[in-house]
């Protein structure tokens, strides 16, 4: 295959003039780091809200309540993973993201903080999709209590039927029952907890691990042809298969 071919839309440049593009791109790359950095900072200075109700969850020991899932931590990240009751299997996009996990708890651990996966599906389901994934973390299911509403990760037959669903902050259409997000939470000495932040939609693309790598692939993510950005995405079990149809769970931005 001749140079032309592979390189089609690309140019073909010196070292010097390589280095002078990657120069300039840097200086945008150190840019968009501070900006970064300045609003993780403002993230921390958001103001808290008391937690006023006791949720009660179904885990693999039994109840376990919202300040059970702290453990010794003082601080909690709970990921809302699309799974609801009946379903056959969790979302393949959340999934991608709850192949990351498992490596990350002693990471979090070492700075005082803690993780747990919650589902609206019944505890079976959860237990027996996790062992087929084989995924270690806590995961729980809120089925039996408003965690999932109170949260906005839910839809009812008649938000969805009317698109009204209140999700991201807005209220719209969405593709599904059940959406993504991610909650923190912090839990002071007392035994308070305080929901000190939410993100949804793409906001908990920062958790997709692989974009970080195919962001740098000189294709990149390469979605552009697809019916929707994350239609490529299957369980890790199932890429000799045939892709989901559907929308994508994360959708929008």
């Amino acid at each position: 295959m001749s140079t032309s071919a592979v390189n089609v839309g690309h140019k073909v440049v010196s070292n010097a003039e390589w280095l002078e593009a990657r120069k300039g791109l840097l200086a945008k790359e150190k840019e968009f780091t501070r900006m970064r950095d300045a609003l993780s900072r403002q993230r921390m200075e958001l103001p808290w809200e008391r937690v006023e109700k006791n949720y009660v969850f179904d885990g693999p020991k039994g109840k376990e309540t919202l300040a059970d899932l702290f453990g010794d931590k003082s601080q909690l990240l709970i990921y809302h993973f699309m799974f609801a009751p009946g379903w056959e299997q969790g979302c393949q996009s959340c999934s991608l993201i709850a192949d990351g996990i498992d490596g990350n708890l002693v990471h979090l651990a070492a700075r005082d903080v803690a993780m747990a996966v919650v589902s609206r599906a019944t505890l079976p389901e959860i237990e027996t999709f996790k062992k087929r994934m084989g995924w270690r973390f806590k995961w729980v299911s809120s089925n039996a209590n408003d965690f999932n509403w109170d949260y906005h990760v839910s839809f009812s037959k008649e938000e969805a039927e009317k698109g009204t669903m209140y999700y991201n902050y807005a209220i719209s259409p969405f593709p599904s029952e059940e959406g993504p997000g991610l909650s923190a939470f912090y839990k002071d000495e007392s035994g308070e907890i305080f929901h000190t932040y939410s993100t949804f939609a793409r906001g908990g693309e920062m958790l997709l691990n692989v974009y970080s790598y195919l962001d740098l692939a000189p294709k990149g993510r390469n979605e552009g042809g697809l019916s929707y950005p994350m239609a490529w995405v299957r369980h890790h079990d199932r890429y000799e298969g045939v892709l989901v149809k559907g929308a994508g769970c994360c959708e929008g931005e």
